[in-house]
């Protein structure tokens, strides 16, 4: 008798509830009503027990409940559901459920009899499904940005040269920095613990090349210094001990009276 009651509202199911039957078909519709207990006690239930109408309450004692599958009835195993992935199907139910829920209020005060909200509420629910079912955007990895090794910009001109002349290592500074190999120091017994001359003055250091001297580090004397001592030299000679030298800097002086000795 209950078969037969429902062939007859499915067969009628386009008069009585167009809009549910256009979304979840009229056989789903016929059995959500059946449910319920009418058109009108199933536009009175949240989307979230007609969720679960008709769900099959098994007992699992002793059995294991992995397989137990809580909040799934009638429109869980609809077609609609159904055609999708596993992974899907809760939440594609949820959102059918809340159409359904919209479309037999519609259907209970007899508005839209044409069932034009329910294929309204139809095409939402393919939209979002299809929407659900989208691969996420590939994330494309960004290219590395371009290594910072190029030779950066510093400040030149004669006025820093000048700075960085002063505060450079000479070639006498070098030579008292260096100590040969296999030769006893001054300070060796620690008897006189102070400032080494180095190699400066020593012979036989043991290289087979000589010192490069680097004339950017070089001290030089000025062309006025420089014609006052060839000057002085002319008169006095090649000593200069005769007469009171020009008030220079010790560091310039070493470096000439050093020149003198070489040549």
């Amino acid at each position: 008798m209950r078969q037969t009651v429902l062939q007859y509202v499915e067969s009628r199911m386009a008069m009585i509830a167009p809009n549910l039957s256009r979304i979840i078909g009229t056989t789903t519709a016929t059995k959500l009503m059946g449910q319920a207990g009418g058109l009108t006690a199933l536009s009175k239930m949240p989307s979230c027990n007609i969720l679960v109408l008709g769900q099959s309450k098994r007992t699992l004692s002793g059995f294991s409940s992995s397989q137990a599958m809580p909040h799934t009835g009638i429109l869980f195993y609809s077609d609609m559901v159904q055609a999708l992935n596993k992974e899907y199907r809760r939440k594609a139910a949820k959102l059918v459920a809340a159409k359904c829920t919209l479309a037999a209020r519609v259907d209970a005060c007899h508005q839209s009899t044409d069932g034009a909200l329910g294929q309204k509420f139809l095409d939402e629910v393919s939209e979002k499904l299809e929407k659900m079912q989208e691969a996420p955007p590939s994330i494309r990895g960004r290219a590395l940005p371009r290594p910072d090794d190029e030779p950066r910009k510093k400040r030149g001109g004669r006025r820093v040269r000048k700075m960085k002349e002063k505060t450079a290592v000479t070639e006498l500074r070098r030579r008292a920095n260096r100590v040969n190999f296999a030769q006893l120091e001054e300070d060796s017994l620690q008897s006189d613990l102070g400032f080494s001359l180095g190699s400066i003055g020593k012979e036989g250091s043991g290289k087979v090349r000589g010192a490069v001297i680097d004339k950017k580090t070089q001290l030089t004397l000025s062309k006025k210094l420089q014609r006052r001592i060839q000057k002085d030299q002319a008169i006095y000679g090649a000593n200069l001990q005769s007469r009171e030298l020009p008030r220079v800097q010790p560091r310039v002086l070493l470096s000439h009276l050093y020149k003198d000795s070489k040549s």
